[in-house]
């Protein structure tokens, strides 16, 4: 692929990229525009479709305050790994 080609490339992903950002805004604008006519309501239905806001529970494990607490168990059970990262700027 040569430098042109690869310009173009860079040019027409930032472009996709700016219309993904641009319609997830916009979808989560919507979301909110829904929940927030639902309230405290879990589920509702409008014409042929269902839409819950349900309050989930759940457990997470603290990463952070057990490396606090535990520090020598803490390094005995991680790990290192190594991945490549790509970004655009």
């Amino acid at each position: 692929m040569s430098n042109t080609e690869l310009t173009a490339k860079i040019k027409e992903l930032k472009s996709l990229q700016a219309i993904i950002d641009e319609a997830t805004a916009e979808a989560e604008a919507i979301k909110d525009e829904i929940k927030a006519f639902m309230g405290d309501t879990e589920e509702l239905r409008a014409g042929d479709y269902k839409v819950t806001y349900k309050t989930v529970t759940s457990q997470r494990f603290d990463s952070t305050a057990f490396k606090s607490a535990m520090p020598d168990v803490f390094s005995r059970f991680t790990k290192t790994t190594t991945c490549r990262r790509f970004t655009l700027a």
